[in-house]
């Protein structure tokens, strides 16, 4: 099977939903002054752009990089996914490369779903918890989803037991203005307290005063609800 770009795109030309379309745009929220504005999705379901992306596993990394820099939201989606594919089989050197490519193109992980999908993988697996400094300069973009990027990222440090990242990260982000950020910081800190309640309980003691209350909310979103009560009081005892 021949592996570009191009056929990739005519393959999802196929599966194109007019109809459904009309309603990502909005869910995806891709209108004038909303976060993804300017935006264009094809209808296409997550199921059906995985069976793609598993399709042209095998894409080379200058058409994936095509399709990477492409207009329409599902063809970046599908470059994402292949290039956390290839990065869980490749080696050192592979790696290396698909994590360059993925910083020098965050301007595309341009949707909390495409981080979402890639941030762990491509960030977060590839930079040891004792070296992750990027994170913190992606923290401090002025871009949304760089921001996001740093937060999502330090999921593979919690899912080895590695929680300071996290901590660190989401204690820079508290400040941040966007909603998209604050479910990000929560999420991650949920995440985190799953690990260690003793330790999240912690931090949102010491930082419930500026936290944002989406981010609070999810955070103790898997506390029972009494405690939660108690917890969005400020009551920590």
């Amino acid at each position: 099977m021949k592996m570009t770009a191009a056929h990739v795109k005519a393959d999802v030309a196929t599966l194109a939903d007019p109809a459904r379309a009309e309603f990502l745009q909005r869910f995806f929220r891709t209108g004038k002054g909303e976060y993804a504005e300017g935006d264009l999705l094809l209808g296409l379901r997550v199921p059906q752009q995985r069976v793609l992306a598993k399709r042209f596993a095998a894409l080379p990394l200058a058409e994936t990089k095509k399709l990477l820099r492409s207009k329409f939201h599902e063809h970046r989606l599908i470059a994402l996914l292949i290039l956390c594919a290839q990065y869980e089989r490749g080696d050192a050197e592979k790696r290396e490369a698909l994590h360059r490519l993925y910083r020098e193109h965050t301007a595309y992980v341009n949707n909390w779903d495409l981080v979402d999908t890639s941030a762990r993988i491509l960030v977060g697996e590839h930079l040891p918890s004792e070296n992750c400094r990027l994170l913190d300069r992606l923290a401090a973009s002025d871009l949304l989803w760089e921001r996001r990027i740093a937060m999502i990222a330090t999921l593979a440090y919690i899912r080895k037991g590695e929680l300071a990242p996290t901590f660190r990260i989401a204690r820079k982000l508290l400040g941040d203005r966007h909603d998209l950020i604050h479910k990000a910081v929560g999420w991650m800190l949920r995440e985190a307290g799953k690990q260690s309640p003793a330790e999240l309980l912690e931090f949102l003691k010491a930082n419930y005063a500026k936290m944002p209350r989406t981010a609070l909310r999810y955070a103790i979103e898997h506390f029972p609800e009494a405690r939660r009560k108690q917890l969005l009081r400020g009551e920590f005892r």
